[in-house]
């Protein structure tokens, strides 16, 4: 038996209680799934993955996965799932063997509602195409494919696994294994990229007419070989044109921008990411997976699991590493940085409804971040101006406790 998790944190420790108003309601719920391993780490990547052995140790994690499961299920309610999102890692590395049973160890220990997204992380390369129908046919109904770019010098300096022609071929097979959703993500600003080239690969991307696709800009984050070994990116300037160039060209085809770096065809955002960004509740089952779950009083409990496999596969080891009881002050902060970064915000009565805190309490920072011409004026609506998207971190910094 896995050892138990650490003991809940109560609302009597420090300020942590946050005080409910007749208006919180439950949020609604989603699942993250976090599976850890690849095939090879790429040098800029920061997730939590691992570089897989010649056998994955599938049975023993799907067990693992749902023996942590029902230790979060006390958080769970009478609420249904609304979406599902397996990330990694590289999650079309499992078979769909191994993913079936997590889907149906989902459904018969939560539920699901009754049109839920479920969402597959999977790479271009041939091996993963071979098993988008079996993917399709368990259940999942939603791929995001990562692509990153379709030109071989850029994927080459990527560490990527793929070729071009891999990434053009893995839309087509999605297609034809019945995916009509499916997302290709795309990076911008790679080593020693024109804005030509940036422009060429957003083309062949829409060429392949995915009804989503994120398209963010590559940044040097702490623990990867590229901030360690620094590569040479394009001037700022270029940046900034490749971004301006970029969402023209995007708009054009028909994909809105709705949030920082996700566009899409109309009707068609990813569920499972505007439920993270409205301050939704998720459930983080996986090595190193992170949960947001709120109590009915309104009290919210951020908790993440251990991050090593050999540790979350130990039975003598806790699955959770930590938790943390929101704070009254936090909240505020911890809203709006996922809210403000959705393009239209939201009601400005959501705030309530997520937090349990009046909406007076923004009142002030609401004011200043007005007047500096960041955040909305509409007093029914808390959005960011283009400005404000601009500058999202000094906007947010208005609101910090």
């Amino acid at each position: 038996m896995k050892a138990a998790d650490s003991a809940p944190l109560s609302a009597s420790e420090g300020n942590h209680g946050a005080p409910t108003t007749a208006g919180f309601e439950l949020p609604p719920l989603a699942a993250y799934v976090h599976i850890p391993w690849c095939v090879r780490k790429c040098p800029y990547c920061d997730f939590n993955s691992h570089a897989a052995g010649p056998e994955l140790p599938e049975d023993a994690y799907v067990a693992a996965l749902l023996a942590d499961l029902r230790a979060d299920l006390e958080h769970v309610g009478d609420r249904r799932l609304t979406s599902i999102f397996f990330g990694g890692g590289t999650p079309s590395l499992f078979s769909a063997k191994a993913l079936a049973a997590i889907v149906d160890g989902l459904e018969r220990l939560v539920a699901f509602s009754e049109d839920i997204e479920i969402t597959l992380e999977a790479n271009p390369g041939t091996f993963e195409q071979a098993k988008f129908r079996d993917y399709r046919q368990l259940g999942i109904n939603r791929l995001s494919i990562g692509v990153q770019s379709f030109q071989a010098d850029k994927l080459k300096a990527l560490g990527r696994i793929h070729d071009g022609d891999e990434a053009i071929r893995a839309a087509d097979m999605a297609r034809a294994a019945g995916f009509d959703n499916f997302n290709l993500d795309l990076m911008h600003g790679l080593p020693d990229q024109s804005l030509e080239d940036a422009l060429s690969d957003l083309r062949i991307a829409i060429a392949q007419q995915p009804t989503h696709l994120s398209w963010y800009q590559l940044t040097l984050e702490p623990n990867t070989v590229f901030w360690s070994q620094p590569p040479q990116l394009p001037e700022d300037d270029i940046l900034w044109d490749i971004q301006e160039a970029g969402q023209t060209l995007l708009a054009e085809h028909g994909y809105r921008q709705y949030e920082t770096s996700a566009y899409a065809q109309p009707g068609r955002q990813a569920r499972h990411n505007l439920n993270y960004w409205t301050f939704g509740d998720f459930l983080g089952i996986g090595a190193g997976a992170h949960a947001k779950l709120s109590h009915a009083d309104g009290r919210i409990l951020r908790s993440w699991k251990t991050r090593l496999p050999k540790d979350y596969l130990d039975p003598a080891k806790a699955f959770r590493a930590g938790e943390k009881l929101l704070a009254a002050d936090e909240l505020p902060f911890e809203f709006l940085m996922n809210v403000l970064r959705l393009t239209d915000g939201v009601p400005a009565m959501l705030f309530t409804q997520r937090t349990g805190l009046p909406l007076d309490v923004l009142a002030k920072p609401r004011r200043d971040a007005e007047a500096r011409g960041l955040l909305s004026a509409d007093p029914a609506r808390l959005a960011a101006t283009p400005k404000g998207q601009l500058f999202l971190n000094d906007l947010l910094q208005s609101f910090l406790p």
